[in-house]
């Protein structure tokens, strides 16, 4: 559809990524997901194309301006290489830049922000635990104080580019309480008492690396707290709301490739001496598959423009969230459906997007999260 808020600015963006998709991604795809790793160099090539730059200041490398729309482009545009762990394995930093931006110390973000935001060094953010995942306030791990620094004891797991990052956004609780008691620190992947194992054998994202990281009286200095003592909770909610743009957004583009996988093959295949688009059945199929992009495309417009607006769409955040991921689950079931044992095989986008559906349903709050969060956001 076409985008009543498009501007000059926005499509040579978009055309500028759609381009550099197609070139250095999307042939490489397949096979960096089946080697599981994407270059290192791909982090400096997206780097130099400003991508990681969005709300940073111009002095750390950054862009110098925001704009919801242009994130966006990038989440839908690299979504349509066809392997999901592309976009998770670049994306781990993005999710981790606005704690160190908005929260840490300027020796910090001097230091580290020019390097993430260049594509040279990776970040992640730690919050999800053995013991639970939505469940923030119930975090375990500890921080304690000790003199000048901080003692951190206990276990993250799930954290995408938990083996390959260097810096470190980690919540931690350093009091008893469950939305007051949690904190936020920097930290560095050769601090002492720090160490991470590989999660493998995963369903999808391949060529993303998650881990579970472990903290054994990992010392940080007190100048690494992000942000005031217990505050972290409102930090890491606030930092959820990006990341589930960027998710929704991805989900989009992952529903546009199945729909043109489905009707280009649709197109060529014969069934019964006709092309397989001329039966009834499968129109109505690809008219569906149609349509319910076409609603996540325009909701997710609507949130670009009030987040632009200074607003956090919070209820519709979730609410586009859980659409999307339910909207992929059926575009990529029927397109699936509709190449047969063609869609089947590995190294077919289709095939693979239809594994990735379900992290995309539980990764950044899961449906049934989302669902009870917009309810309590619209008062019942």
């Amino acid at each position: 559809m076409e985008n009543p808020f498009d501007t000059d600015e926005r499509r040579a963006f978009r055309d500028m990524i759609r381009r550099f998709v197609a070139d250095e991604v999307t042939p490489h795809a397949d096979n960096w997901d089946e080697a599981g790793a994407i270059p290192a160099s791909l982090h400096e090539k997206v780097g130099a194309l400003g991508v990681f730059g969005f709300g940073i200041e111009e002095k750390w490398g950054g862009l110098g301006f925001d704009d919801c729309f242009m994130r966006t482009a990038w989440s839908e545009e690299v979504a349509q290489c066809g392997a999901g762990g592309v976009a998770a394995a670049l994306g781990a930093r993005s999710i981790s830049t606005k704690p160190i931006r908005d929260l840490a110390a300027d020796s910090i973000r001097d230091r580290v922000l020019p390097e993430i935001v260049s594509g040279r060094r990776s970040s992640s953010l730690a919050i999800t635990e053995p013991s639970g995942g939505s469940d923030v306030a119930g975090m375990q791990t500890t921080a304690r104080r000790d003199g000048g620094d901080f003692v951190i004891n206990g276990q993250k797991t799930f954290i995408t580019g938990g083996m390959s990052s260097d810096y470190f956004v980690v919540g931690a609780r350093t009091s008893e309480g469950r939305l007051d008691g949690i904190s936020l620190f920097f930290l560095e992947a050769d601090t002492p008492g720090f160490s991470r194992t590989e999660i493998d054998r995963k369903m999808g994202w391949w060529c993303s690396d998650q881990a579970t990281l472990y903290f054994e009286e990992c010392r940080v200095p007190a100048n690494q707290l992000l942000g005031e003592e217990g505050r972290g909770f409102l930090a890491i909610v606030d930092n959820f709301n990006g990341e589930r743009i960027g998710l929704i957004a991805g989900m989009l583009g992952a529903m546009k490739l199945c729909l043109n996988e489905a009707l280009t093959w649709a197109r060529e295949r014969e069934t019964f001496g006709r092309p397989l688009v001329h039966h009834q059945v499968i129109r109505h199929k690809l008219a569906e598959m149609s349509a319910r992009t076409d609603m996540i495309e325009a909701y997710l417009h609507m949130i670009c423009w009030q987040v632009n607006a200074g607003r956090t769409p919070v209820a519709e955040i979730s609410k586009a969230k859980f659409s999307a991921s339910k909207a992929l689950e059926y575009c990529a079931s029927e397109a699936m459906q509709i190449l047969g044992g063609a869609g089947y095989l590995r190294g077919n986008p289709v095939e693979r997007i239809y594994r990735e559906v379900k992290v995309q349903a539980i990764g950044g709050g899961s449906e049934e999260i989302m669902r009870d969060l917009a309810a309590r956001q619209m008062g019942f």
